[in-house]
C-alpha cells in the first residue's frame, strides 16, 4: 500500500533525498541454485560450491550479479516510496548499473533507495528515478548500485 506521508504533489521536493532502507535478503545457495537453473547460467563460480571453496578468488560461490539486481524490485516494495493515488507502477528500465562488490553465498543485502528524479510525463504518469545501492552486511563496498526507473500512474490518470 502507498505510503500516506507521500503526495504526487510532494515527490519533487524529495529529490535527493534516502527514501528508505529495505529489511536484509539472506542470498543463500539455494536461491542462487534456483536463479542458475532459471537462467540456465550454471557457471561453476556459482554453482560448484567445492570447486568455488578451492579455485575461487572469493573462497566461496557467488551470487549472479542480475541475481542481486533482481533484488531491486522486492526490496523496493517494501521501501515502498511511492505517492499515495497510484493506480500502477511500471518498471521503465534502467539508466546506469555498476556490479561492485560480488555477493558470497550465504550473504545478507539490503537496498538503501535515494530519488533522484520525478517528472511528468503525460497526464497523470510521471517517472521516477531511484539510485539504489544494494549493501551487503559487513562488507565496505556495496555489491551494486543502480539508476532504476519506474513509470507511476496517478488514479484516474492515464488513458
Amino acid at each position: 500500500m502507498p505510503r500516506q506521508d507521500l503526495t504526487f504533489e510532494s515527490m519533487a521536493g524529495l529529490v535527493g533525498q534516502e527514501l528508505g532502507i529495505s529489511s536484509w535478503i539472506t542470498v543463500d545457495q539455494e536461491m542462487i541454485d534456483r536463479f542458475a537453473e532459471t537462467t540456465h547460467d550454471r557457471q561453476w563460480i556459482h554453482v560448484d560450491v567445492e570447486r568455488a571453496r578451492r579455485e575461487s578468488p572469493f573462497g566461496a560461490t557467488i551470487a549472479h550479479g542480475y541475481l542481486t539486481l533482481s533484488l531491486i524490485p522486492v526490496m523496493s516494495y517494501e521501501i515502498d516510496a511511492r505517492p499515495r493515488d497510484v493506480a500502477a507502477t511500471l518498471n521503465y528500465g534502467l539508466d546506469k548499473v555498476r556490479f561492485l562488490t560480488p555477493v558470497r553465498a550465504g550473504s545478507r543485502v539490503r537496498m538503501r533507495s535515494k530519488l533522484v528524479s520525478f517528472e511528468p510525463k503525460g497526464v497523470g504518469q510521471f517517472l521516477m528515478k531511484s539510485l539504489n545501492t544494494i549493501e551487503i552486511e559487513g562488507e565496505e563496498k556495496p555489491a551494486l548500485i543502480a539508476e532504476a526507473l519506474a513509470m507511476v500512474i496517478r488514479t484516474g490518470g492515464a488513458a
